[in-house]
């Protein structure tokens, strides 16, 4: 059963190692909530779509981001180690183990030169430990979405996500709700190391402000429209 996060422990001085309408909207909200496979069905309706308006190529999720330690975070190092201890309680390694291999949603290159990370969040991105995640990054840290609002979606919820959402994902997250600390830390890498490598400011795009228009004919002028806004 999903529960409430726990508390964490105190701060160690040592946290590094050395909107459309009326039938539509309801056939569409339905939709939504009837999908085992919403992350994944989703993303493949957004990503698409703005890489189309972009005028952007799909390439690969760069190597500094597949399993970055030390070396890759450059100056964001020590933020990283302190968002680690303060979702788990424990140090962070200088290097990333094998298993925490990951890869993003997608990356745009639009041949300026400065490819951008493009994230769809789900209903899962969004808890108390993304919320803490969050509130770490320093003053003026460029992102390509409202940082406040995602706080405010993240403490909104009051109740996890059980089940595969939230099982332990050792090494590195061997706790209960282990998952859910695993991607608030992926996110906030994906959204501090890019700037730390030349990328554009990472956008995320969430469920929340997508739904119902993504699914209509509206689609495309609606996310131009908040593409407008946060680009």
């Amino acid at each position: 059963m999903a529960q409430n996060p726990p508390d964490r422990p105190q701060r160690s001085l040592r946290v590094c190692a050395v909107t459309a309408t009326g039938e539509a909207s309801r056939l569409a909200e339905a939709r939504v909530r009837s999908s085992p496979q919403m992350a994944g069905e989703l993303q493949a309706v957004v990503v698409p779509l703005v890489a189309r308006i972009l005028g952007a190529e799909l390439v690969a999720t760069p190597g500094w981001l597949i399993r970055p330690g030390r070396v890759e975070s450059g100056s964001s190092w020590e933020t990283i180690c302190r968002i680690y201890y303060d979702l788990t309680g424990l140090t962070l390694p200088e290097t990333m183990p094998p298993r925490e291999t990951r890869r993003v949603d997608a990356v745009l290159d639009t041949g300026d030169g400065a490819p951008r990370i493009l994230e769809v969040d789900e209903k899962q991105h969004f808890n108390p430990y993304r919320a803490l995640s969050l509130r770490h990054y320093p003053p003026g840290t460029r992102v390509a979405f409202p940082v406040e609002s995602w706080i405010e979606q993240s403490e909104k919820k009051t109740r996890l996500e059980g089940g595969r959402f939230g099982i332990p994902k050792p090494p590195l997250f061997p706790a209960e709700w282990g998952r859910h600390q695993q991607r608030a830390f992926r996110d906030a890498l994906t959204d501090l190391l890019p700037l730390e490598h030349g990328f554009a400011p990472t956008l995320r795009v969430g469920k929340f402000e997508l739904l119902p228009w993504i699914y209509t004919d509206e689609a495309e002028a609606r996310m131009r429209a908040l593409l407008d806004v946060r680009l």
